[in-house]
């Protein structure tokens, strides 16, 4: 077995001798690489990202930007980091550097103050920069510098790309402007060529320190004998649920068993009548890969987190913790959608709606993993995502409602609703979903059945929101629906 380590601006650097739970954050400030930051160390503000080498979608490679603070160093084993220090480029050996084309806008722009969280933009305005489609997508009648709060620039730049990451000093009309400015990658920038050959292969690790261990293996089967075997393991992908764990309060495994690389978790097949997505595709390769074909999901993905966050997250992640505030399971319930769970004796399917069994439990029995999930087709035409917050992107549902009705002639002929945030688990609202079905989608429908909405679930009192506030949200959001697909005017 290999040595585990990861290569950094061109540079392979062992991991050794740090704890298996270091994360990423860490082991480059050990290595001098102080641009990458700790600021929230959930995250939530971006400080911390860096660029690592990722299979592309359009292209063999892309450049992803992710939360450095929650991904364990061992994670990235065999895998290619670039952090803000490596995007400057020497034009000879020995010369001074020279600013990368994001450096150079965000400083000449006045984007960067204290300079704290600038080498975390730099790294997500980097991605967006190296993203292949982004100039095919430039509309030089975009992002007008009259203070329009415009959500893509004349080059293409999607704003998106950096609501993971905080700045307390510019306001952050500088940074937009930045971000506007930037040209197309030049023919001899060496991270762009990277794009056009593969990225890192996958690579089995085992490593060990202090007697925890964090290992990987080459295939399913060798995974799911592992579980077998060690069935207290954790279990992570992204790591964007472990990491806050690890961080904010401490926890340590005995041995974690990363699945995220497993080529039997990333495919997604389009079948007659179902649709199959990888449990370890990231939210972002799900997107980019479906491009709008699930209506629903490609309304969810913009109010999951932030893109950083979504380019490690996981479907078998989200679904696997069991929250009943997680985002995808609404959805997911309301497409009637299965997950396959798999362990060392086969596979099976089960319906989401009885996955559940109680607050962060499921039927997933110990060894067992989430495979892939389900969508079956055709999809209801009438669909949509609610998600009640404080703030408008990159928050924690208070509630979260989805959609998908089948109205023929104007009558529901079908009613699937999921609804997250006001039970111990995400739940089907089959109490409206029988008040809307064979009844004409009428004001008169939806007002009886938002009253029903209102008292689905046992919303609680929290920190979030109260309950009297959670049912009244409930039923709003019927409301709301009913006005979007009628063009009606609210009251």
């Amino acid at each position: 077995m290999v040595a585990a380590r990861i290569t950094v601006n061109g540079k392979e650097e062992p991991i050794a001798p740090l704890a298996p739970h270091t994360t990423v954050l860490d082991f480059l400030r050990e290595r001098g690489l102080t641009g990458t930051k700790e600021g929230c160390a959930e995250g939530e503000c971006g400080a911390c990202s860096v660029l690592v080498a990722r299979p592309g979608v359009d292209k063999p490679t892309d450049w992803v930007a992710v939360n450095a603070c929650l991904v364990p160093a061992a994670a990235l084993d065999g895998q290619e980091v670039v952090t803000s220090e490596g995007l400057a480029t020497a034009a000879e050996p020995g010369t001074p550097a020279v600013l990368h084309p994001v450096q150079e806008e965000m400083a000449v722009r006045g984007g960067s103050q204290c300079g704290y969280c600038t080498p975390g933009f730099v790294c997500s305005m980097a991605a967006e920069y190296y993203r292949p489609d982004r100039c095919a997508h430039a509309d030089p009648g975009a992002g007008a510098a009259d203070g329009t709060d415009a959500e893509h620039g004349p080059n293409g730049f999607d704003l998106h790309a950096l609501s993971g990451n905080l700045c307390r000093c510019t306001g952050y009309r500088p940074i937009r402007d930045a971000a506007f400015a930037v040209g197309a990658p030049t023919g001899d920038d060496p991270l762009a060529r990277r794009r056009d050959q593969a990225p890192p292969a996958p690579v089995a690790t085992e490593y060990t320190q202090d007697d925890r261990a964090f290992l990987r293996k080459d295939t399913l089967a060798e995974t799911l004998r592992l579980l077998r075997e060690r069935p207290d393991a954790v279990v992570v992908a992204g790591s964007t649920d472990w990491g806050v764990e690890v961080n904010v309060r401490s926890r340590r495994a005995d041995c974690v068993v990363a699945v995220d690389r497993l080529p039997e978790l990333r495919a997604l097949r389009v079948e007659s009548d179902h649709i199959e997505i990888g449990a370890a595709l990231t939210l972002t390769e799900i997107e980019r890969r479906l491009d709008g074909t699930v209506p629903l999901l490609a309304e969810l993905f913009p109010q999951f987190a932030s893109r950083l966050i979504r380019n490690g997250a996981t479907l078998g992640g989200n679904l696997g913790t069991g929250s009943p505030i997680g985002d995808s399971p609404p959805v997911l319930l309301a497409l009637e959608a299965s997950v396959v769970l798999a362990d060392a004796d086969g596979e099976r399917e089960v319906p989401l709606a009885d996955y559940f069994t109680g607050y962060r439990r499921s039927v997933r029995r110990p060894g067992e993993l989430i495979r892939a999930v389900r969508v079956p087709l055709p999809l209801s035409p009438v669909t949509a995502f609610h998600k009640i917050a404080k703030r408008r992107f990159d928050d924690i549902s208070s509630v979260a409602v989805a959609f998908a009705l089948d109205i023929e002639e104007g009558t529901v002929r079908k009613a699937r609703i999921g609804l997250g945030g006001v039970a111990a688990t995400p739940v089907r609202a089959l109490a409206t979903e029988a008040a809307l079905e064979g009844r004409p989608w009428s004001a008169g429908t939806a007002e009886a059945a938002a009253r029903v909405l209102r008292g689905e679930g046992t919303p609680m009192d929290d920190h979030r929101a109260s309950s009297l506030y959670r049912s009244a949200m409930l039923g709003q959001s019927l409301l709301k629906l009913y006005a979007q697909t009628t063009e009606a005017v609210p009251s």
